[in-house]
């Protein structure tokens, strides 16, 4: 393990001012604002959770660095406007952290996770009224971000509103209403509905898995990415197996594509 300074966050935020500097920055660092950087914030969130899902720890170390450099720079962006620094925001993290965990820093005990969560929402709720956010909208779905990824913006919509008994008792029925969406978007194709029909359909088919997911405690997100990782393996291996037969792919017919799938299913089984 490396030697490490006595703060090694100073460095980091040394090099961000050094990079924004109006005189002698990177022309590139120079020119960027919040809206311009906000795309490279969230990939680099999803390369620290590929790095987890490849169970790669020196990736990961890399990966959380970039992170942070993130953090960095939208702090030092801030700063120059005179709004906040990289202090306040860890302060304010802090702040939070004590702030929503009670049943740590403070007497408070919870007997379920049940009672957890509840008291967690509604330390939620009463930050939002501190901070006068969503002030006139008192919904139950209200602090639910746009900008999230749709299926975890999804699955938060569905787990607020059953907060209040707006949800199906158990997973059976969902699986009934996820064959009714079905059925309704067979009728939407097979009528030939203009392309916005057919979205919505497909939205509905796709919110109503998410319902399913939430029930049987199965992450949409890390499902779907399993399933990724599975057909990806699967389809390079049919490719490896028509080039030992100096085949391409794209000269096969159904049948004999089929017959490569079965056999590279059986080469590559589901991964635990």
């Amino acid at each position: 393990m490396s030697e490490k300074s006595a703060h090694p966050i100073d460095q980091l935020l040394m090099i961000m001012q050094a990079l924004r500097d109006p005189d002698s920055g990177c022309p590139w660092d120079q020119k960027q604002t919040f809206a311009s950087i906000a795309p490279y914030t969230i990939e680099e969130a999803y390369e620290v959770a590929d790095a987890i899902a490849r169970q790669d720890i020196d990736e990961l170390r890399d990966e959380l660095g970039d992170l942070l450099l993130q953090v960095v720079y939208h702090a030092e962006m801030a700063c120059e406007q005179d709004q906040f620094d990289f202090g306040d925001v860890v302060q304010s993290i802090c702040a939070k952290m004590i702030r929503r965990h009670p049943h740590v820093f403070a007497a408070e005990t919870h007997q379920s996770n049940t009672s957890l969560e509840q008291d967690w929402e509604r330390i939620k709720q009463q930050e939002r009224s501190a901070k006068n956010i969503n002030n006139d909208d008192n919904s139950i779905l209200a602090g639910v971000a746009v900008g999230m990824p749709p299926l975890l913006r999804a699955r938060k919509l569905q787990k607020k509103a059953a907060q209040v008994n707006f949800d199906w008792p158990n997973a059976h029925p969902v699986l009934d209403k996820i064959q009714e969406e079905l059925n309704e978007l067979k009728v939407a194709m097979d009528a030939n509905h203009e392309q916005a029909r057919l979205e919505e359909e497909v939205g509905d088919l796709l919110f109503s898995v998410v319902n399913i997911c939430r029930h049987l405690k199965v992450d949409a997100e890390q499902a779907i990415q399993k399933a990724n990782i599975k057909f990806e393996a699967r389809f390079r291996e049919i490719e490896r197996l028509a080039a030992e037969r100096r085949q391409s792919l794209a000269e096969l017919d159904a049948i004999e594509l089929d017959k490569l799938w079965e056999q590279a299913k059986s080469s590559i089984p589901v991964q635990n």
